[in-house]
Formats: C-alpha cells, structure tokens, sequence
C-alpha cells in the first residue's frame, strides 16, 4: 500500500515554533494582570450579550437547551467526522482513511495535552468557576429544564471550567482541516461550524469566553504543532493504517459500507 503522504516523516520547526509561540503568548497574555482584566471585561459583556435573551426568548432558550444536551454532542461528532472522511472535499477519496487516522492520533495526543495542563493549571491555581456561577443574575438553563439536566446532563454550569476542553476538539478540527483545505469557502464552512458547536457552552455560561479562546486554542495549537508539525501524526497513522487494512478489506466489500470513502485503498 503506497502512502501519498499527508503527514510529514522530519519535523517542521517553522510550523512546531509558531505553534509553541503562539500558545505560550496566549498564555503569557491571559497571566498578565492587564491581559487578564481585559478578558474579564470582554467576557462578561458577551456573556451578557448570550445569557440574557434566554429569560426573554422561548425559542432561544429551546435552540441552545437542546445544544447543550451531552447527546447533542454525539450529532457534532457525526457531523465532523462526516466532513473529515468525506471525499474530494477536503482530502481526496484515496486519501481520507490516512486522513481520519491522522486526526484520531493528533486528537489523542490532545487529550494527553489537557491532561498535563489540567494538572498544571490545578497546582497554580488557575481554575476557576464558569460564569453561570459567578456572574449575579445569570440564566441557568437547568432551572428551567430540571427533567433534562438530570435524564440528559444538560451543561450549563462548572465549578472547573478552565480549559474549555469542548472547544479544544472543535478548533484542533478546524485547524487541522484548514491545514488542508484549498479553498476559502472550505475554510468558511469549516470555522463558521467549529464556531457554532463552541456556542452552546457560551450561552448557557458553562464556560467562559478566555476558557475556549485562550484554554481551549492554546491546547489546540500545542496539540498541532507537537502532532502534525513532528512526524507524530505520520507514524502513528501509517502504524494504524497497516494494522486496520484486514479489518477494512473486510468491511469494503460490503455492498452500503464499500462505497465509503474511507474503505478505499491506496492506489
């Protein structure tokens, strides 16, 4: 099975440099007393912005009740993975099973990344309540909703709500979908959904604003650099596509799930 190569075999030290810096700049500027209180401000204001209208509008209260349901989850998942492994949009159909498992390795090692980060952020005191608790006068979802939260965890609230790991696997999607993508109403697409799914945390103030956009894209771009920027993301597919081969010669002569994408070989 020939590899076309989506992954690179050496290291990027251009890319893995970018990455590292930009996450520790995130960082550098969300400890920085001034940094800090400016996203305090800005976040309590789009808090408000989000939050409020819920008191007032049925029918923005139902929309994002329901998405923040912990199944309504499981429906984003889908939706991803349907635009990772479908083919000719963006990776070719030959190219999409290297595709899926280059993802799936460089999503593992982000969830090794929150690890470590969740103990770091633990020991120096850097966690913090989601606004819903903190904020006087906040919407909870759940007090109008008790039956969903209890039957279908409905998040609206968070005693530890630093990094916003939801959104860490939304954007570490859409960066790595954008790495590859060819056209600017791929990335629109890509963005504007990655986007979107963030929102229902937001809303029901499950997390704060600095929670996804500092938290959640410095895990991402850790998990980038360290996985697509090394040869990381290269061997552990290629080590996975070898294994998996059998299973999916099997499942590809299959009459619905042989004309998938991702069944394909390499040719």
């Amino acid at each position: 099975m020939n590899n076309p190569g989506l992954f690179q075999a050496r290291w990027n030290l251009g890319g893995w440099a970018l990455c590292n810096l930009l996450a520790i700049g995130l960082l550098c500027f969300w400890l920085w007393p001034t940094g800090q209180m400016l996203c305090v401000v800005f976040d309590e204001w789009l808090f408000h912005l989000l939050n409020d209208p819920l008191a007032t509008s049925s029918a923005w209260l139902h929309v994002w009740a329901v998405a923040s349901l912990r199944p309504f989850d499981a429906v984003v998942g889908v939706i991803l993975l349907a635009l990772l492994i479908r083919g000719d949009w963006v990776f070719k159909a030959m190219q999409v099973r290297q595709a899926f498992f280059g993802f799936f390795s460089i999503l593992l090692l982000l969830l090794f990344i929150r690890m470590l980060f969740s103990k770091l952020a633990a020991q120096m005191g850097w966690q913090h309540s989601s606004p819903s608790m903190m904020i006087s006068g906040a919407i909870q979802m759940s007090d109008y909703f008790p039956g969903l939260e209890k039957t279908w965890e409905l998040k609206d609230r968070s005693s530890q709500s630093f990094p916003g790991d939801h959104a860490s696997v939304l954007l570490i999607w859409g960066m790595f979908m954008s790495v590859f993508a060819k056209r600017i109403g791929q990335v629109l697409v890509i963005w504007g959904l990655a986007l979107l799914f963030m929102m229902p945390r937001l809303v029901a103030g499950a997390h704060w604003g600095q929670d996804d956009y500092i938290g959640g894209v410095l895990l991402a771009l850790l998990a980038l650099g360290w996985g697509y920027y090394t040869p990381f993301a290269a061997k552990v597919s290629g080590v996975l596509l070898r294994v998996t081969a059998p299973i999916f010669g099997v499942f590809g002569k299959l009459p619905v799930l042989g004309r998938l994408s991702v069944m394909r070989t390499f040719s």
